[in-house]
């Protein structure tokens, strides 16, 4: 029996081992299959996906309603085992939504129209920016002659373009050069609203998913919890337990956290424009707010653009409009952040940077915005490993312990004494009596 089970062994090693192979081979030099599986099995569950990130972003909202609205009747259901009672929790996801509703309705009615405006001004004045820009740079490259020829007769050929793409009067010729190719445009289109149609289809699926994930998020646990005790022994599910409790706590921090100085930033930033009458105020906004969730980078790309779209339009409010981001981002730094997001990551700014352009290399914008929380719970990881591996080493914790060298080594040890006999050289100009 046992050497039929010996062999049975080899053979299930000795077959994953080829398919292991197979698989790196196809996955470099074949068809890929394994990364089409992949990208099939991302597309099928991405409406789970947004049910999951969305009931992971209103579970604190659940829990405030819960507990300042229906305490009572939470320890009630606590007190018979139960999670929660279904009409408190039902209750609560029906005031969750509500809210969220409430706000994109105020968000949508107050600011989309006033982008609108923005938007429309901003296309209107094409003509007088661009004459602005042409006179910039025409007094800026007076004594270069053959440089200010060729930079204006570039911006004439993109104004031109701008131009004849803006006019009204030139609809007809770009209706008949769309319907010239028809079958191109068509097909355009009908992918454009197919994706619009499968990213609503997605998200309606996905406000579905969170709430009967919000309904059962204790069971949920409870269950992920029960998996990880049944998979892993009990020492190391323990581990395992405390990890994920650290990576939640680095997630939920830095993601609900960031959206909501983002949220405050933005708002902050209307008020503010709105005060000092600079012109695309819900536009600059925009920008702003968005740009914030961007860590580190985030001010400064949102800046430059809404400054640069002031500038047209008045050179001193641009340069105020510089100052009074500055202030902002100096509030946002020093009291908003650090009181909404405090030190959940735990990384240097050294390490952020790194994070931020990594994860925007490979993932562009979301992968700028969670690059960081991911760098954060491996530096976790690895600062725990290394931990463990000091304490069994029975040496100290502390960094500033390694400044000298490795503790408990020679080189780490003072300056050892002098020689005895060099000892024992009396000074120059002394003699013994």
């Amino acid at each position: 029996m046992n050497r039929k089970s010996a062999h049975v062994k080899t053979g299930v090693t000795a077959f994953l081992t080829v398919g292991a192979i197979l698989l790196f081979y196809d996955t470099l030099f074949g068809r890929h299959w394994l990364l089409n599986v992949w990208r099939q099995l991302l597309t099928a569950i991405r409406p789970i996906l947004y049910g999951a990130f969305m009931a992971y972003l209103l579970a604190p909202v659940v829990n405030f309603f819960e507990v300042r609205l229906f305490s009572a009747q939470v320890e009630k259901a606590r007190e018979k085992g139960r999670f929660a009672a279904p009409a408190v929790r039902a209750a609560s996801l029906l005031l969750t939504w509500l809210l969220v509703c409430l706000m994109f309705y105020i968000l949508a009615s107050v600011l989309l129209p006033e982008l609108y405006k923005s938007v429309f001004q901003l296309v209107s004045n094409v003509e007088n920016y661009y004459n602005t820009i042409a006179g910039w740079v025409e007094s800026l490259l007076a004594t270069y002659p053959d440089m200010e020829n060729l930079v204006v007769e570039q911006m004439n050929a993109y104004y031109q373009d701008i131009t004849s793409w803006l006019n009204a009067n030139n609809i007809a010729d770009w209706v008949q050069k769309a319907l010239s190719q028809a079958q191109t445009v068509m097909s355009v289109a009908a992918g454009s609203l197919m994706g619009m149609v499968n990213f609503l289809k997605n998200l309606l699926v996905g406000v579905i998913v969170s709430i009967y994930l919000l309904a059962a998020k204790e069971y949920c646990a409870a269950f992920a919890r029960r998996a990880v005790c049944g998979l892993f022994s009990p020492a190391n599910a323990g581990w395992v337990l405390r990890g994920v409790h650290r990576a939640d706590i680095i997630f939920s921090g830095f993601v609900r956290g960031k959206l909501l100085d983002s949220l405050i930033i933005g708002i902050l930033c209307f008020i503010g424009c709105s005060i000092l009458k600079f012109p695309y105020t819900p536009l600059v906004s925009v920008i702003v707010g968005i740009t914030n969730i961007i860590p580190f980078f985030g001010p400064f790309l949102g800046a430059v653009p809404s400054a640069f779209l002031i500038l047209l339009v008045s050179p001193m409010k641009a340069l105020y409009f510089l100052l009074f981001v500055l202030v902002l981002q100096q509030l946002d730094g020093n009291v908003i952040g650090p009181k909404i997001l405090g030190d959940t990551t735990g990384l240097s700014s050294l390490w952020v940077i790194i994070a931020i352009l990594v994860g925007g290399s490979f993932f562009g914008l979301p992968g700028m915005f969670f690059g960081v929380p991911v760098c954060a719970c491996f530096y976790s990881l690895f600062a725990f490993l290394v931990d463990v591996r000091l304490r069994r080493k029975q040496l100290p914790l502390e960094v500033a312990a390694y400044t000298g060298g490795v503790p408990g080594s020679p080189s780490a040890e003072a300056p050892a004494a002098p020689p005895e006999s060099a000892a024992q050289v009396p000074p120059q100009g002394e003699e013994k009596n």
